[in-house]
């Protein structure tokens, strides 16, 4: 979520940046830390508080929404699409690449 703030920072200043947003639905450096804590296979109630799917948060609508242009992709060719049309317009925009988890 401290995407945001970068985001409307980018669009005000009408910088050049493409942010490459990895989006796995799950705070896996929680479930990390709860392995480091001995945690192998965390139960329900720690798996539901781990999880960024309820709601999923809609990047695309988040940047449009701040003044950057958008797009979620899952797949290498749609990626490299969307770097490409990302690159030859000025201005910010967010790509969220969509990764199994």
């Amino acid at each position: 979520m401290y995407t945001v703030q970068a985001l409307w920072s980018q669009a005000r200043e009408g910088l050049n940046i493409t942010t490459l947003l990895c989006s796995n639905r799950i705070y896996r450096t929680l479930l990390a830390e709860l392995r480091t804590a001995g945690i192998e296979k965390p139960g329900k109630s720690a798996q539901t508080l781990t999880a960024l799917t309820d709601p999923i948060i809609d990047w695309v609508s988040c940047a449009r929404g701040l003044g950057v242009p958008a797009v979620s992709v899952s797949d290498v060719s749609g990626l490299a699409d969307a770097l490409k049309r990302s690159f030859a317009e000025p201005g910010p925009s967010l790509i969220e690449m969509v990764l199994a988890s």
